[in-house]
């Protein structure tokens, strides 16, 4: 395996000179406006441009507050709605995680630097779930969901995203600080949806609890399995749920009855299912499972309608990364290795190796941003959170 990793690190740095010799693409603009290709074939072909053309870039992280550079090694990151910030979970030295959250305002082509604010430090506490909650503004808190210890509880807390603001910045009113009293969680997930409006769901063991953050009315749903992935529709009232039984399901959120009705829609994989994404127009649902499978399905036909090739999962919880605005799919394989499809063929676009050895405890996490930095930020790009470091791949 390891072999394997050199050998394509080596050919990545071949296949760059080849992509910007081999693509060109005022031809393939000539071509398509002349007919030669069709507008599946120029889009697959663009995208294969841009990115076999992304070239790993080191991402120095600075900051304000110098006990923010300890050098922990990275356990998870996860962008915001607007790729302006990345909340980042720890691994310290001693039991428990650190947290805090990365400024990517100030990350620019070519030069390639954020901003680490103000971590919070828990200690014999680890995070089993969480996801960006909008409660006072979007990506207002992030809900924490706490495995339970011997003097605690398991609970879900709603922590505000100003507790992070660099020491060096009053903030007068800090935010609501929230916590639900839960059994453990496996997923979780935030509504911006009206019907289950400033609530969130938590994934459980044979079970689907919903609370409403604002009354602290709870509603529980039953199961025959644990709930291992979550995503609220938008528009539509439901929430889908992907189970460890390989089903996945939603709950019809106009239902109020916790007896029979509330099961919309049903699917089924062979594995347990790690990570549930609605596309935009909530068509369509795509989900990866343990063994490596990720399908595209229709939801109004209820059927399996495309499967993305080449996924490496055994037994891990692995998220995915649809990004229709670029076209692409993006995901990180027990093997350590980034691959990147077309969205609209399934076609492999690209794999990347990690720039460490392949290990189980070095299973890379990444954030794909729209605009890196931000609404007033240069290219979309992966990033890539890795043993002590953070890298960046920008579309060319």
């Amino acid at each position: 395996m390891e072999a394997e990793r050199l050998r394509l690190l080596e050919e990545e740095a071949k296949q760059k000179k080849v992509a910007r010799m081999g693509f060109n693409a005022s031809s393939m603009l000539r071509k398509s406006q002349l007919g030669f290709l069709n507008v599946t074939s120029y889009s697959r072909l663009a995208n294969e441009l841009r990115v076999s053309c992304m070239e790993r870039k080191n991402v120095q992280i600075r900051s304000l507050d110098p006990s923010s550079l300890a050098s922990d090694r990275f356990n998870f990151i996860l962008a915001s709605t607007n790729s302006d910030q990345l909340f980042v979970v720890n691994q310290v030295e001693v039991e428990g995680s650190k947290y805090g959250i990365i400024s990517l305002r100030t990350l620019k082509i070519p030069s390639f630097h954020v901003y680490v604010l103000r971590n919070l430090y828990v200690p014999n506490r680890k995070v089993k779930s969480l996801c960006w909650a909008s409660l006072n503004q979007l990506d207002s808190h992030v809900l924490l969901c706490f495995e339970g210890i011997t003097d605690a509880p398991s609970c879900a807390v709603l922590l505000p995203a100003s507790r992070f603001l660099s020491v060096h910045t009053r903030v007068n009113q800090p935010g609501m600080l929230c916590s639900f009293q839960i059994p453990e969680a496996w997923s979780c997930a935030w509504s911006l949806n009206t019907r289950a409006y400033h609530c969130f769901s938590a994934g459980l063991s044979q079970q689907v609890l919903l609370t409403n953050v604002a009354t602290g009315h709870q509603q529980s749903f039953g199961t025959s399995s644990d709930v291992l992935a979550q995503q609220f529709a938008s528009t539509a009232p439901l929430l889908f749920n992907g189970c460890r039984s390989g089903e996945i399901f939603a709950i019809d959120l106009r239902c109020r009855n916790r007896g029979k009705g509330w099961r919309a829609t049903r699917l089924f994989h062979d594995s347990a299912v790690t990570s549930v994404q609605i596309l935009q127009e909530e068509q369509c649902l795509m989900a990866s499972d343990m063994t490596g499978k990720i399908k595209l399905w229709d939801l109004r036909a209820t059927k399996c309608v495309r499967q993305y090739e080449g996924h490496v999962n055994e037994s891990a919880y692995l998220p995915l990364h649809v990004h229709e605005e670029e076209g692409i799919v993006v995901a990180v394989g027990q093997d350590c290795y980034t691959r990147i499809w077309s969205l609209h063929d399934a076609h492999l676009l690209r794999t990347i190796p990690s720039p460490y050895s392949v290990s189980e405890d070095d299973i890379p996490s990444v954030a794909f941003a729209s605009r890196l930095g931000g609404i007033r930020g240069a290219a979309p790009g992966l990033l890539m959170a890795v043993r002590q470091d953070l890298y960046c791949f920008p579309f060319s």
